[in-house]
């Protein structure tokens, strides 16, 4: 009588290998260190303000029209509040009424990571950060053309600084995009 192959020693070691090498990837992954750049959360909710550590740490979102730059107009770029990646410019900034920043496209592309997201009942695209993972807001395909693309995000998820620190604060390579010749 033949035994069935998931009742045999043969599966039962190739199934007990299996398991051991699923439970020694995931120790690797969960030992290895997140980010270079990440912050300790505890080191965060002291850096942060408690709304951008909602915002930022726990996919958070501000009210519409009583946020830092929903209104600003100046030149400038728009960094992440954690880890100063530059995310946005105001040269794609435009108004887009719903009372959060919005952007047409990222100021540098592999700064930002899409996600899939769920929740409240309908499926979006969640914008994080990728180098701090912080929750920054939703893309959407409404926006202006040439991209159509509508990047809405929350000010506290950010900091805005303006042309005339750029250098200062490190990020003069993003001086030509306010050059009135370009």
């Amino acid at each position: 009588m033949r035994i069935p192959f998931f009742r045999s020693r043969l599966f039962k070691r190739t199934n007990i290998l299996s398991v051991l090498c699923v439970a020694l990837i995931s120790g690797l992954v969960l030992a290895s260190p997140a980010k270079k750049d990440s912050v300790d959360k505890s080191d965060l909710r002291k850096i942060l303000t408690p709304l951008q550590y909602k915002v930022t740490q726990e996919d958070g979102t501000e009210r519409p029209f009583q946020n830092e730059y929903w209104d600003n107009k100046k030149p400038g770029i728009y960094v992440d509040i954690v880890s100063g990646e530059p995310l946005f410019s105001s040269v794609d900034k435009y108004k887009s009424g719903t009372g959060w920043p919005s952007f047409s496209r990222p100021l540098v592309a592999a700064n930002i990571v899409e996600k899939e997201d769920n929740s409240f009942f309908m499926k979006r695209v969640e914008i994080r950060s990728a180098g701090a993972d912080s929750h920054l807001g939703h893309v959407f395909n409404d926006g202006p053309q040439p991209t159509g693309l509508r990047y809405c995000m929350n000010s506290a998820a950010m900091r805005f600084i303006p042309v005339d620190k750029l250098e200062e604060e490190g990020y003069g390579e993003f001086l030509s995009l306010f050059k009135k010749d370009k």
